[in-house]
């Protein structure tokens, strides 16, 4: 581990030497760490790895420590400017932090600052995207803390999902509510029974109620044609005598008569559902720069499960989340509407964090963010759009 240390400090001296004029500010970069992470271990674990990467790079690093719940979300509306945003922590660090920037204001200029994720949680669900397997803890954070040196990033949509009252809250990964999520919750309390406590918790999870069925009205629409990326750099100002001349050629040509635009309904589909669960996600995980369509993957899974398949692919659930049965209907939409029935008790659970069940609207966002990536991650990427 600590040869591994050595060897991420000593690359990441070699950003720090590099000259820079004396007109130009040093980039601040401002770090927002879940000191209770990986069951209090992240504190300890940023600084031994990822803050001496840091320090070294000659970044003006600004640390702040959350002491609870929320408080990002609080913190990230008051934020000024910085030129990089780094999350130290796991899933629901990453939720709060991206909630809070795009809940700003001015969000549509603070969303262009480009974001670094250093995994510390139990639950790094972004990791997968971004950096290569490593079974090594040391080696997984120090990579991910230069890959944010490296400057590679990519473009992640985001799900906007938003209740009939309270602000909208967003995610990278995905939205799940049924039976798989709720029993997975529980897994934890089973610990004494050590490799057999996730069969236990979906097991008796099926001695409480059976057949667990999830009934609402889900509204649609289909996928989004992507538009062309903007150019990141602005094209120079033309000359003065060019825009004198633009401007005396518009003064004096007849104003244009004015076209009346067609508004094309949207065309909403509509679908009565009865699952065992759904899940709404991003396309985070199987990344296409290429792709000429936004949507977001629907998976509403048949309710005519026995007990023993519910039992095996819960475990199976745990291992992948994104995992959609063969018997499943998937749906490609750009935007839905989830009507749940009056009554209806449960939680959804966003990017990993419990949310109170209730009708929600949920919007793609496409490309909204832009993530710091292991170099080698995004040349797989572009690699496997070519072919």
């Amino acid at each position: 581990d600590n040869l591994l240390r050595r060897a991420a400090c000593q690359e990441a001296q070699t950003f720090g030497n590099q000259l820079i004029p004396s007109s130009m500010p040093l980039k601040k970069a401002t770090v927002f760490l879940n000191p209770a992470a990986c069951k209090g271990k992240a504190r300890n674990l940023f600084e031994k790895n990822a803050a001496p990467i840091l320090h070294l790079s000659g970044l003006d690093v600004t640390v702040v420590k959350t002491d609870h719940e929320g408080q990002a979300k609080k913190l990230l509306e008051l934020m000024e400017n910085t030129d990089l945003i780094i999350i130290a922590g796991g899933d629901g660090m990453v939720q709060e932090v991206v909630t809070g920037l795009l809940r700003r204001a001015d969000e549509a200029v603070f969303s262009k600052i480009p974001i670094g994720f250093i995994p510390l949680g139990t639950t790094c669900s972004l990791s997968h995207t971004l950096y290569p397997e490593s079974t090594n803890q040391v080696q997984h954070i120090t990579n991910a803390t230069l890959a944010i040196l490296k400057g590679e990033t990519v473009p992640l949509d985001v799900l906007q999902i938003k209740g009939e009252k309270e602000q909208p809250v967003f995610a990278l990964t995905s939205l799940r509510w049924g039976s798989y999520r709720d029993a997975g919750v529980k897994v934890s309390k089973y610990w004494y029974l050590g490799p057999l406590k996730t069969k236990a918790a979906h097991f008796f999870s099926t001695l409480k109620e059976w057949p667990q069925k999830r009934e609402a009205a889900l509204m649609y629409l289909g996928p989004t044609e992507r538009p062309p990326e903007e150019p990141e750099e602005k094209p120079s100002r033309p000359p003065l005598y060019v825009r004198l001349y633009r401007r005396l050629r518009l003064y004096w040509s007849s104003p244009p008569k004015e076209i009346p635009q067609e508004v094309t309904p949207e065309d909403w589909e509509e679908l009565k559902l009865s699952t065992i669960e759904l899940s709404i996600a991003t396309r985070n995980r199987q990344l296409d720069l290429r792709r000429t369509e936004d949507f977001m993957d629907i998976c509403i899974e048949a309710d005519t499960v026995s007990k023993g398949e519910f039992v095996n692919r819960g475990s199976q659930k745990m291992q992948d989340p994104r995992m959609c049965p063969e018997e499943s209907q998937c749906i490609q939409a750009s935007r839905c509407i989830l009507k749940l029935p009056e009554g209806t008790v449960g939680s959804f659970g966003i990017d990993n964090e419990e949310y109170e069940a209730m009708p929600v609207e949920v919007k793609l966002l496409p490309r909204k963010l832009r993530f710091f990536c292991d170099p080698k991650m995004r040349d797989q990427v572009l690699q496997a759009a070519v072919q």
